[in-house]
């Protein structure tokens, strides 16, 4: 069938997607893979439609771009050294561990030296993204193995940089690869001596300007154009685009603003993400994959298996309890975006061929479905034998955060006069709470209180998770927009249905609204007007009690 232009292609892939997610989270899967099926549909490997591959992978670059964007966004370094030696003496040996491992194995398989260090390269990197869904969905994001697990993530986050660096410059075949390593190396210290000290400090002043204008539209255009020209940037030193973009969002992840970043830019990386892994599952070929199970099931024994005995015994070894050793060595005991991205580096350096990478995605996209399974199956047993043995004060030496972890706690989205009584109400009661905040200022005055504060639009899922919005008891929205409220409600309701919920409404049927989503709709202007009724009836003599009586007759 003969190559279709750009928007049928553009316009098939995007329903496939969508169609191949919503199939995913019903079956309570990861998304990638309903987008990898999704590209297989029109793969020229099966029967029927056939994209034009080289226009979704034109739009994909794109979405890998904002993907390592956003994932250096997410990259928490305070986290990282709060976690200290566990994370970054485990992430860095375990990373160099399972490439000798992989690299073995490639070798035992007759693959080529290149190709099996981009075998073992794919396997050693822990997906961010499936670790905060495994852990997220259970409630263990703050627990002493979730912090663990993500601050060891983050360590192998940062080894990308010189992963690709080393990968790329032994793969481009040329005759010295020691020189060809110094220079790549050398180009990317460059990069980073450039970008580091002058973005850290440029592109949140830059970014503070445009957020002081309060218009979305030109902040999102300013991070998508932040994203690519530091892409772009990057390619000017040799070096791959995904890696500059993943850079700068490192440089920009310590500022005020990430979470407004992660919240404008998300819906952005998604529909372009989403492209990037469908010309993906196009690169695959099933035929591959049905006829050598055995090495995609060899391959997967290698990421769960021997990761996750690794990853334990390094935990373990580094001076925590064994419970807590093997959930984290469960959690990491998977596979994802990194590995993709890996695998397509190595198609395009022909490092690998077409079946040594369908043998990664497949094993990889194995490890996505199990690891959910693994560690609730890890948890029970875990449970058992903490229930057995002395308690050890352990677990807190590993990790020590400046605030505890949110558990119970009130959320308020908004603090400007409303929200500001409210907070200081709670506070005088020593009660827990977490503010959304979108102005910097305000919330850089909180933070100087000693309040916890994230700057970013509450009606945004990432902001809601930030702020613990699933271990809350209650939320407050006290914002003047209608539909921001709405948005707002809504997520937290998808991320704690048994959520509490109190919203400032501004009429009598937003009020009609929220109260059929079972929330405290509270009227601003009536609220005063009944107070002023309060206020003048006992002015006229009549009684407190009366007077609240009256008031309360209205109100209902």
């Amino acid at each position: 069938m003969e190559a279709p232009n750009l928007l049928v292609t553009l316009g098939l892939t995007l329903v496939l997607a969508a169609l191949g997610a919503a199939i995913a989270v019903r079956l309570r899967q990861s998304v990638i893979l309903g987008y990898i099926v999704a590209g297989l549909v029109i793969s020229p490997y099966t029967p029927g439609f056939v994209g034009d591959l080289g226009s979704v992978e034109a739009l994909a670059d794109v979405g890998i771009i904002l993907l390592m964007f956003t994932i250096g966004v997410e990259l928490s370094l305070r986290e990282l050294a709060r976690v200290g030696r566990v994370a970054i003496a485990g992430g860095i040996i375990q990373t160099i561990v399972m490439i000798g491992v992989g690299f073995g194995a490639g070798k035992l398989l007759g693959w080529s030296n290149n190709a099996s260090l981009f075998l073992g390269a794919a396997i050693a990197i822990s997906s961010s993204t499936v670790l905060s869904k495994v852990l997220g969905e259970r409630g263990a994001l703050g627990s002493v193995h979730g912090r663990i697990s993500l601050g060891w993530a983050a360590v192998q986050d940062l080894s990308l940089i010189v992963i690709v660096v080393i990968l790329s410059s032994l793969a481009s075949g040329g005759t010295n690869l020691f020189h060809d390593v110094i220079v790549g190396g050398g180009k990317a210290l460059l990069f980073l001596i450039v970008l580091v000290p002058v973005g850290s400090r440029l592109l949140p002043f830059v970014l503070l300007r445009i957020s002081a204008l309060r218009s979305r539209e030109i902040f999102i255009l300013a991070v998508a154009g932040i994203a690519l020209g530091t892409a772009y940037l990057a390619s000017l030193f040799g070096l791959s685009t995904a890696l500059g973009a993943f850079v700068a969002g490192i440089v920009v992840s310590e500022s005020d603003l990430s979470h407004q970043i992660l919240g404008v830019i998300m819906p952005l990386r998604d529909i372009f993400a989403g492209l990037f892994f469908v010309s993906i599952g196009m690169l695959v070929d099933p035929s591959y994959v049905l006829h050598h199970m055995p090495l995609i099931l060899l391959a997967v024994l290698l990421i769960i298996v021997v990761k996750g005995v690794v990853s334990t015994g390094l935990v373990a070894s580094l001076g925590g309890s064994l419970g807590v050793a093997v959930l984290t060595g469960v959690a990491l005991a998977q596979a994802g975006e990194f590995s993709f991205l890996l695998g397509r580096l190595g198609v395009d350096l022909n490092a690998l061929n077409d079946g040594e990478f369908s043998l990664i995605l497949a094993a990889t996209a194995t490890t996505i479905i199990l690891a959910p399974a693994a560690y609730q199956l890890a948890i029970p047993a875990v449970a058992r034998y903490e229930r057995g043995r002395p308690k050890e004060i352990v677990d807190d030496q590993l990790a020590n955060p400046a605030h505890p972890p949110l558990h119970g706690h009130a959320v308020i989205c908004g603090y400007g006069r409303v929200g500001r009584l409210i907070g200081g109400a709670l506070r005088r009661r020593g009660l827990p709470f977490v503010v959304v905040e979108q102005d910097v200022e305000i919330a850089h005055r909180l933070r100087q209180d000693g309040i916890r504060v994230i700057v970013g639009h509450s009606d945004n899922f990432t902001t809601l998770q930030h702020v613990g919005i699933g271990q809350a008891r209650l939320l407050v929205v006290a914002i003047p927009g209608a539909l921001e409220t709405r948005q707002t409600v809504g997520n937290a309701r998808l991320l704690n249905p048994a959520l509490q919920v109190i919203a400032r409404v501004q009429s009598e049927s937003e009020r009609d609204y929220m109260q059929r989503q079972d929330v405290i709709a509270i009227i601003g202007e009536r609220e005063l007007g009944l107070e002023i009724t309060r206020l003048t009836l006992r002015r006229f003599g009549v009684s407190a009690m009366e007077a609240l009586a009256v008031v309360q007759r209205l109100r209902d």
